[in-house]
């Protein structure tokens, strides 16, 4: 499954990411409520594992804001606020359900497997491929094929050419990139987008003699409709 955690605690963040990503999960760990909401909108997760206190907008904001949109990705506090009261709070926002802190490793992957084997609700679309022209995104395999074949992509080089395709028809600038690819505060006068994007169109456009990413002077790169 591919994962959402908010966790501002770096030892407990990095905990959970181990042990869910040795679990066979793809996790996207992020420290801040805005970067959670983001993330949340813009990619497609299979569950959502929020913690309350957090900088930037607090878990529980989170929660309110995907509900708001019609987001209906299972969500699972995991949280120190765990009193009666703030569990009700949770579960009554939205949440599907409420782990309070300390926790023992195993109950959260229990839990975070059984939110995971529902059936998806949200805006009826599948999770767990993207297609455009002849190429196929598995998202849970990480893996690229074109017209069945498969097509080697680094883990950043897979990210950019989802990120393309979720936004088809739509100019993303390098900042959008930067931010929706790399890390938010990633410098923005490196030249890791041009590299990246010249390695992609290298696997994805020059074997097959097309052309899929466009290059907007000024403005950025699009993949057309």
């Amino acid at each position: 499954m591919r994962i959402l955690l908010l966790e501002d605690d770096i030892e407990i963040g990095t905990w959970v990411e181990d042990g869910l990503s040795k679990a066979g999960h793809v996790i996207d760990w992020v420290k801040d409520g805005h970067d959670a909401f983001l993330n949340a909108t813009t990619r497609e997760y299979d569950v959502i594992v929020l913690d309350r206190m957090t900088p930037g907008l607090d878990g529980l904001s989170v929660l309110k804001a995907l509900r708001s949109t019609n987001n209906s990705v299972p969500v699972l506090f995991l949280t120190a606020l765990g009193s009666v009261e703030d569990r009700v709070e949770g579960l009554d926002a939205g949440g599907d359900d409420y782990l309070p802190k300390p926790f023992a490793f195993s109950e959260l992957l229990a839990r975070v497997s059984a939110l995971g084997r529902r059936p998806s609700t949200n805006s009826g679309e599948t999770t767990s491929c993207l297609e455009v022209e002849k190429f196929r995104l598995n998202l849970l395999k990480q893996q690229c094929t074109r017209a069945g074949q498969p097509v080697p992509l680094n883990a950043k080089e897979f990210r950019l050419f989802e990120t393309f395709i979720r936004n088809k028809g739509r100019v993303l600038t390098k900042n959008m990139l930067l931010e929706k690819v790399w890390d938010m505060n990633f410098d923005p006068t490196s030249s890791v987008v041009e590299t990246h994007i010249s390695r992609l169109r290298s696997k994805i456009e020059k074997p097959f003699d097309i052309e899929l990413i466009r290059t907007i002077r000024g403005a950025g790169y699009i993949l057309d409709d």
